[in-house]
């Protein structure tokens, strides 16, 4: 089942973009994390215990302290900036061709970088997403961002963006867990080489108590977060856990010493509700 292009073995595993890029399949996820030593703490620890990959964004009003995670992280570590990739998006109230613009040097700016590795437009907004992704176009040729891709995107939107796209997205971001698998996102996104990477993938603490996803992580000696996060990256799919304590940066981490069986698989494919714990991106209003 797996579908990766390089093997995944440890934290620093990466997938080729359809750019050429290579993007770390594990990252750490900051959504909803505060500015202040909490936020610096999580990332140094991240990057100590072999994370390479941190994911914010504009709305999350926390990329000051990523930079500053970021910059303490890489004097401890003896790391150079470009042994990490960091990602950030743009927020709807900045969509645009000029707005956009203008966005990305704020969020550049406050995370103290030079350039991004990743920028995504964060939500379809209807009637705004095709000018701003002109303008990450413009941002990825000057060099300003080695990648650029979406989040919250439907097919619908994809060919819609697609239609009058100059660069195609790299990746589009997406809440993935076992109660949404998005396999026909994910189909779609193979086909057009649109690498899938999922945010929520613990569903915001809500699976660890699932009786099917307890019983697999019982037969493989693992927590439930371990075994989804593995059956994310056994799908081909890059996923970005959130957490600020030290233990369960470690702990969710630890997937690379076992293998879910294609039976594994298909029991948690298996799971699908179509359940949000986010908003809808046909149906949002901010």
């Amino acid at each position: 089942m797996t579908t990766t292009t390089n093997p995944i073995t440890n934290l620093q595993s990466t997938t080729t973009l359809s750019n050429g890029v290579r993007m770390p399949w594990f990252g750490l996820g900051v959504f909803k994390v505060e500015e202040g030593a909490e936020l610096i703490e999580a990332i140094k620890a991240a990057v100590k215990h072999g994370y390479r990959s941190i994911d914010t964004a504009a709305i999350y009003e926390n990329e000051s302290g990523v930079g500053q995670g970021i910059r303490e992280a890489l004097s401890e570590s003896g790391l150079s900036r470009d042994q990490l990739f960091v990602t950030s998006k743009v927020w709807n109230a900045d969509l645009g061709y000029e707005q956009t613009l203008a966005a990305f040097e704020t969020s550049l700016t406050k995370l103290g970088l030079d350039y991004l590795d990743l920028y995504l437009i964060h939500w379809p907004v209807a009637g705004k997403y095709k000018e701003a992704w002109r303008a990450l176009e413009t941002l990825y040729k000057q060099g300003r961002v080695k990648a650029i891709g979406v989040s919250n995107f439907q097919i619908h939107h994809l060919k819609d963006l697609m239609e009058t796209a100059e660069i195609k997205p790299m990746i589009n971001q997406v809440e993935l867990h076992p109660l949404l698998t998005q396999q026909e996102l994910h189909s779609f996104a193979k086909e057009q080489s649109i690498q899938l990477e999922a945010w929520s993938p613990l569903m915001q603490g809500q699976l660890f108590e699932h009786p099917v996803l307890q019983e697999v992580a019982a037969k493989h000696c693992k927590s439930v977060a371990q075994v989804i996060l593995r059956w994310d990256l056994q799908r081909g799919i890059i996923t970005i856990p959130k957490s600020t304590k030290e233990q369960r940066i470690i702990e969710n981490a630890n997937v690379f010493d076992f293998e879910l069986t294609s039976g594994d698989m298909e029991q948690i494919e298996a799971l699908n509700e179509n359940r949000r714990v986010g908003p809808d991106p046909d149906n949002f209003d901010f």
